[in-house]
C-alpha cells in the first residue's frame, strides 16, 4: 500500500502516534505550524519519531515551523 504524502509515517510508534491525534495533527502539512521543540515535548514523542516526522516533512517538501 502505497503510503500518501500528506499521511503521517506509518511506521510511527503509536505513543507518538496518540500524542499527535491527541494533539489533533492527524496530517502532515499540520506539523508544520509546530516548531520541532514544541512535537518533541509532546507526551510520547521521542528522538526516533522526531527524526521520522523531519524525514517524512523533508520528502514531501515541508518542514516544522521556524519559531524564536
Amino acid at each position: 500500500m502505497k503510503e500518501d504524502k500528506n499521511s503521517l509515517p506509518v511506521k510511527l510508534s503509536r505513543p507518538a502516534q496518540r500524542a499527535l491525534h491527541n494533539a489533533g495533527i492527524s496530517k502532515l502539512p499540520q506539523l508544520t505550524k509546530f516548531s520541532e521543540k514544541e512535537i518533541a515535548k509532546l507526551h510520547g514523542v521521542g528522538p526516533n519519531a522526531i527524526v521520522q516526522l523531519k524525514k517524512a516533512l523533508a520528502d514531501a517538501g515541508l518542514s516544522f515551523a521556524i519559531k524564536e
